[in-house]
């Protein structure tokens, strides 16, 4: 892998970048990442990571991205920052502290938010990473014997009520091949009009059914604005969307993908004046260009590249 990493830096790579959320990265140990980094800090290259947890084990999360950092010494950028557990909302005083008490300790840490106290990923996210190791097959064949399939559901249960939750009505379906009429409902409305009724356990068990079909896009409405507009404030916040392009009419997705500045200009600029206008842009703008090394790009400047856009402000 570190070979890998070598190329890659020598064609041309930014840095290394990791989903330690997400299968495979789950998997991964710190001591492995931190070597894979060093190869890319060797480049000038930045640790750009989806860190391991955003929920109950944030705070691990983001000390285990600064450390990366610290011992390969090179930047970090940690994405789509936020809190995404009931449980812990109004805590991102303490998860900021820890990238500016970083940023003290002289790394160049800086984080980057998409603008709604919602996230979305897969189906598959609400499920162990042990139950799903191998694939969807391999998931099947899990939920196939009863007993490990309980296994799942008690570990799913533990999960939710540690994140604060009582059960799935924060999860709405963005897009389910299967059963498009699922799309923009959410765990427990869809469990109520196909089950006999939307007990926890009806949930969990419409979400294996779910999986099993094939899975599905999903919306999350596991954040709280107030956490959203704290760390929008902070000036080492950048704003990114977290979204590819989304097909024009096809399922019910997460608005970031097209609605991300407008709504912080819109909202939070215009609106509620937490953030200037020009602070605003420079988030957009000139800050992430920095961050990832585009040398041409980011302000209006002789020699830069004319990639401008006009708007009414009001």
């Amino acid at each position: 892998m570190n070979e890998l990493v070598e190329r890659a830096m020598q064609e041309g790579a930014v840095g290394l970048a990791t989903g330690l959320i997400y299968v495979p990265g789950t998997y991964s140990e710190t001591d492995e990442v931190i070597e894979l980094a060093k190869a890319a800090s060797k480049h000038g290259g930045i640790y750009a990571s989806h860190i391991r947890d955003e929920g109950t084990g944030v705070v691990d999360a983001i000390k285990e991205a600064i450390n990366i950092g610290e011992k390969a010494d090179m930047p970090v950028q940690i994405s789509h920052f936020k809190i995404s557990a009931k449980s812990l909302w109004g805590q991102t005083p303490m998860t900021l502290g820890l990238v500016r008490d970083a940023r003290k300790r002289g790394l160049n840490v800086t984080v980057d938010q998409y603008a709604y106290p919602a996230s979305s990923t897969s189906l598959d996210a609400r499920m162990p990473t042990w139950a799903i190791a191998g694939g969807r097959e391999e998931g099947k064949k899990r939920l196939a014997d009863p007993e490990t399939r309980a296994k799942i559901k008690a570990d799913m249960k533990k999960g939710l009520a540690e994140r604060g939750f009582v059960d799935y009505a924060f999860a709405f379906v963005a897009s389910h091949r299967a059963n498009p009429e699922f799309n923009g409902k959410n765990i427990a409305q869809i469990t109520k009009s196909v089950r006999s009724s939307d007990t926890l356990d009806e949930q969990i068990e419409q979400i294996f059914t779910m999986y099993e079909a094939g899975g599905a896009q999903m919306v999350y409405q596991v954040m709280s604005e107030d956490d959203v507009r704290a760390i929008m404030q902070d000036p080492f916040t950048m704003i990114a969307s977290d979204s590819g392009v989304r097909e024009f009419g096809s399922g019910v997705p997460h608005p970031r993908g097209y609605g991300n500045n407008a709504r912080v200009l819109g909202r939070y600029v215009r609106e509620l004046k937490i953030v200037s206008l020009e602070d605003a842009i420079r988030k957009m703008t000139s800050l992430p260009a920095n961050v990832f090394g585009f040398r041409d790009r980011g302000q209006i400047r002789e020699g830069f590249v004319a990639d401008i856009v006009i708007f009414d402000e009001n």
